[in-house]
C-alpha cells in the first residue's frame, strides 16, 4: 500500500494546473451509455474513481478507447450486461449515476449499492423515488438496486425532498430519453450538473433550467454521439489555492474556473489572505498571519462539503476560533483525530468542529480515511515541523491526478513510497 512522505515548512512557488473535473467525470461516461454512437471525452483525469467508472462500462459491453491526445473515446453499441457488480463498483461512490441510463436505455438496470468512503449516508432513495416517478419499477434487495421499465420510462414531475447531485444527474439522463416532459425540482446547482446537461444537449437532449433549482427535460426517442470537453475541478482548485495560502506561498493556480468555488475565495478573503482571480486563475500572495473565521458547508453556491477537511486544516493555522459546521454528510469529521495527532487544537461537537488556532503542527504518521480528509492531511503536512508519512493515500488517488508530482513541481518536499 502506497504512503506518502512529506516534509513541512517548503514555500511553493510557480503554477499548480489543474485537471479535468473527476465529479463531471463520472456522470458524463454514464452518459455514454444513452447512445449506440460514439461520445468522445476530453480532458478525462486520470483517477481511480474515473478507471472504475470505465472498467464497469467495458463490462456493460462499451468499447473505452485512449486516444493519443488524451481523451477517451466511449462507444457502447449494444448494452450486453445492464449491471453495476459489486465487485466493479465497492470503492466507489458514483456506482449510482449508471441506474437511471441503463434503465432508459434498456428498460432494465441491476446496480450494487454505492461503496467509497464512509462519509455519511448516500441517498439513494431519491434515485429510487424519481425512478419509480419515471415509471420504472424498482426492488432494492441482497444489496442491489433492481429497475425494470420494459414499457420504456415516461416523463413526469420529480421533486427531490433534498438536494443530491447525483440523483439530479441520474435523472436527468434517464429523462432524456423517456416518453414526454420531465420536471426536477429542487434540483441539485453545481457546476458539474451543468456540465452534464451540456453533452447531453451535444448528444441531442432537450434539456432547460439547468443551474437553477427547475430543470425542464423533454425527452427524444434516441440520442447520438457527440464530442465534449470536460470542465476544470473546481475541488482541486480550491485545495492548491488553500495550500498556497496555508505555506505562505506566491503561486498560480490555472486552468481552473474561480467562479466555480467563488463561496472559498470570499472565505480566504475574510481570513485576510490575497488571493486574486482571472478567468481561468487564482493568484496568491503572501500574506502571514490569518484570522480565524466560521465556515458552513451548503449546496451549491454555498461553500462545498469536499472543502470543508482542507478550510480546517487552513484554519489551524489561524489566530482565533473558528467554528466550522457540516449541514451535507454527518460523518465527514475523520479527519479531525489525524489533525490532533499533528497537533491542531479542535473539538468536535455534533456536526460543528470548533478549531481554536494557531497550532503549531508537527509531523507524524496518519492515517487517511476518505478522499477530501486525505487531502487535508497532505495541506497539514506541507505546513507542519518535521517528516509526516500519510498511509492509504489510495483515498486522495481517487480523486486527484497525481497530487504528489503536480506539488513537488511546485517546490513542495513530497514523495511517494511503495
Amino acid at each position: 500500500m502506497d504512503k506518502f512522505r512529506i516534509i513541512g515548512r517548503t514555500p511553493l512557488s510557480g503554477a499548480l494546473a489543474v485537471s479535468g473535473s473527476k465529479n463531471s467525470s463520472l456522470p458524463a461516461i454514464a452518459a455514454c451509455l444513452l447512445t449506440e454512437e460514439p461520445v468522445t471525452l476530453h480532458r478525462i483525469p486520470e483517477v481511480r474513481d474515473i478507471g472504475t467508472m470505465l472498467k464497469l462500462l467495458e463490462y456493460n459491453g462499451a468499447s473505452v478507447e485512449r486516444l493519443p491526445s488524451g481523451a477517451i473515446r466511449i462507444h457502447a453499441a449494444k448494452i450486453t450486461n445492464p449491471e453495476a457488480p459489486y465487485d466493479i463498483v465497492k470503492t466507489m461512490r458514483a456506482s449510482s449515476l449508471v441506474l437511471g441510463p441503463l434503465a432508459a436505455r434498456t428498460g432494465v438496470a441491476r446496480v450494487s449499492m454505492p461503496g467509497g468512503c464512509s462519509i455519511g449516508a448516500r441517498p439513494i432513495n431519491l434515485h429510487i423515488n424519481g425512478l419509480e416517478h419515471l415509471g420504472a419499477t424498482v426492488n432494492q434487495e441482497h444489496g442491489y438496486i433492481e429497475a425494470a421499465a420494459p414499457e420504456g420510462l415516461r416523463g413526469n414531475t420529480v421533486h427531490f425532498e433534498r438536494i443530491t447531485v447525483t440523483g439530479t444527474e441520474d435523472l436527468m439522463m434517464a429523462a432524456a430519453l423517456a416518453k414526454g416532459t420531465t420536471v426536477l425540482e429542487n434540483a441539485a446547482r453545481e457546476p458539474e450538473v451543468v456540465d452534464l446537461a451540456h453533452l447531453l444537449t451535444k448528444m441531442g437532449a432537450n434539456i432547460t433550467g439547468a443551474g437553477t433549482s427547475r430543470i425542464v427535460i423533454e425527452g427524444v426517442t434516441k440520442l447520438h454521439g457527440a464530442e465534449h470537453e470536460i470542465i476544470p475541478d473546481r475541488i482541486e482548485a480550491g485545495t492548491f489555492v488553500i495550500a498556497g495560502v496555508m505555506t505562505n506561498s506566491e503561486i498560480i493556480v490555472s486552468n481552473c474556473v474561480p467562479e466555480h468555488f467563488a463561496s472559498l475565495l470570499t472565505k480566504l478573503r475574510q481570513a485576510g489572505a490575497r488571493v486574486e482571480e482571472s478567468a481561468d486563475a487564482v493568484q496568491i500572495r503572501p500574506v502571514g498571519k490569518l484570522r480565524a473565521v466560521d465556515m458552513t458547508t451548503e449546496e451549491h453556491p454555498g461553500f462545498a462539503t469536499d472543502l470543508q477537511a482542507q478550510f480546517m486544516a487552513l484554519m489551524t493555522g489561524a489566530t482565533g476560533i473558528s467554528f466550522v459546521t457540516e449541514n451535507i454528510f454527518e460523518n465527514r469529521f475523520m479527519h479531525v483525530p489525524e489533525l490532533a495527532r499533528m497537533g491542531a487544537n479542535i473539538r468536535i461537537e455534533g456536526k460543528q468542529a470548533i478549531v481554536a488556532g494557531p497550532s503549531t503542527l508537527t509531523g507524524a504518521q496518519v492515517m487517511c480515511s476518505d478522499l477530501r480528509a486525505s487531502a487535508s492531511l497532505v495541506l497539514a503536512a506541507l505546513v507542519a515541523e518535521g517528516e509526516s508519512i500519510l498511509d492509504r493515500v489510495y483515498h486522495v488517488d481517487r480523486g486527484y491526478e497525481k497530487i504528489e508530482s503536480k506539488l513537488a513541481a511546485a517546490g513542495a518536499n513530497i514523495e511517494r513510497v511503495a
